[in-house]
């Protein structure tokens, strides 16, 4: 598990979508051709973009596929290229066609970073597979925009992978840009008698993780920050402190029943369980 060590997570998760699914599917394929070729023209590498599936492979390569010329160094991939189904490898074979999964595999081979993107969460485990079936520690994995956060909150529901997802595989993802706003409100006893205040967990790798209040003119301050990743609980009470609306007496019951009995997510309180602390850091 090794190889996992140097993965780095991306995510910009600032304002929300809210469009269609298929048109951020889209805009997330483009965005990550645009880094590939980037990559590409800085280290020389070649990179291979590793859709969920053969059907959103075969999807993509019909809108972007004549763009991505041989000299690109950006290639087109699913996260099944490597053990296609042998019914539909047969089918096409029977029909004389050539098989799609043969050409992204070949690419995949040869290849030296790899983007995982569009996938949910219970694709996670397929991507656990291919890093580890497919890839050494000289090749790094990099997460595009999947908001593994999101899809961590789903492990061990009914259907879904089990938590211990996190603890062996997504806990090697090293942040490299996490940008996360939320919003919260608190009743006073005064007016306005309700309170907003929103905020934003800012990271960008190499940097600290960040806590940014937001301003009344809609820009964002820093209040605070640290080299190790805040809680959703150490983030919200940050917040609150530097919108000066901290006014509980520490310890108190009405400040135990504001924050609750649990101030953390499950991921963030298995610590003794995850096999890397590079998520955090």
């Amino acid at each position: 598990m090794s190889t996992l060590d140097r993965c780095p997570e991306y995510i910009y998760m600032l304002a929300g979508f809210k469009d269609s699914a298929d048109q951020f599917l889209d805009a997330n394929i483009q965005l990550a051709i645009a880094a590939g070729r980037v990559i590409h023209k800085e280290t020389g590498k070649k990179v291979h973009l590793l859709l969920p599936d053969g059907t959103e492979y075969r999807r993509a390569m019909g809108l972007y596929g004549t763009g991505l010329s041989l000299g690109s160094g950006v290639t087109l991939g699913h996260l099944r290229e490597s053990r296609p189904g042998k019914f539909g490898t047969w089918f096409r074979a029977q029909a004389n066609s050539a098989d799609p999964d043969v050409d992204a595999a070949a690419a995949g081979r040869g290849a030296e970073v790899f983007f995982a993107l569009n996938a949910s969460a219970v694709e996670l485990p397929d991507i656990e597979r291919y890093a580890t079936d497919s890839l050494d520690a000289s090749k790094p994995l990099i997460t595009w925009n999947l908001a593994l956060d999101t899809l961590r909150a789903d492990l061990g529901l009914l259907g879904f992978p089990s938590k211990a997802l996190h603890d062996r595989f997504l806990s090697f993802f090293k942040p490299v840009l996490y940008v996360r706003p939320r919003d919260y409100s608190k009743s006073t006893a005064s007016p306005p008698y309700i309170s907003n205040y929103s905020g934003i967990l800012f990271r960008e790798f190499p940097g600290e993780w960040k806590v940014m209040l937001q301003q009344p003119n809609g820009s964002y301050t820093v209040v605070e920050g640290r080299p190790t990743r805040y809680t959703l609980g150490e983030f919200k009470d940050v917040l609150m402190r530097a919108a000066g609306l901290d006014t509980d007496a520490q310890g108190s019951l009405l400040s135990f029943l504001r924050k609750g009995y649990k101030t953390k997510t499950w991921w963030e309180e298995r610590e003794d369980k995850e096999l890397s602390p590079a998520w955090r850091e």
